[in-house]
């Protein structure tokens, strides 16, 4: 099993959701997030004055699936948070060492 958490862009979270729906992933987490990169902040001017911020709003998406499911999950995030822009996002994947439904107990893949 894989975890796949991606760094997006909050407007591209519809487009992230139905590429991800289409390949068959039935659950995701989400987390509003803040952070930055090479873009540093923004500047925004409010009410006549100019407020810097340092960190700017992201959403961290978190999917954990099959080993031979995780490059589709890749690559379907890949395209529909891209906009070619500084900003665009991170993607990390990382091995899983189990999962288990606390409901049924089931554990591995079937608890997915």
């Amino acid at each position: 099993m894989k975890k796949v958490q991606a760094i997006i862009k909050p407007f591209k979270l519809e487009e992230v959701k139905e590429a991800l729906a289409e390949i068959g992933v039935q659950g995701i987490t989400l987390t509003e997030v803040e952070g930055y990169g090479r873009q540093h902040g923004h500047s925004q001017i409010y009410r006549g004055s100019e407020y810097n911020s340092e960190t700017l709003p992201k959403l961290q998406l978190e999917v954990i699936v099959d080993d031979d499911l995780s490059p589709r999950v890749v690559d379907a995030v890949l395209e529909s948070a891209f906009t070619g822009r500084v900003g665009d996002g991170k993607i990390f994947v990382s091995p899983i060492l189990t999962a288990l439904r606390i409901r049924t107990g089931e554990t591995g893949p079937s608890a997915l």
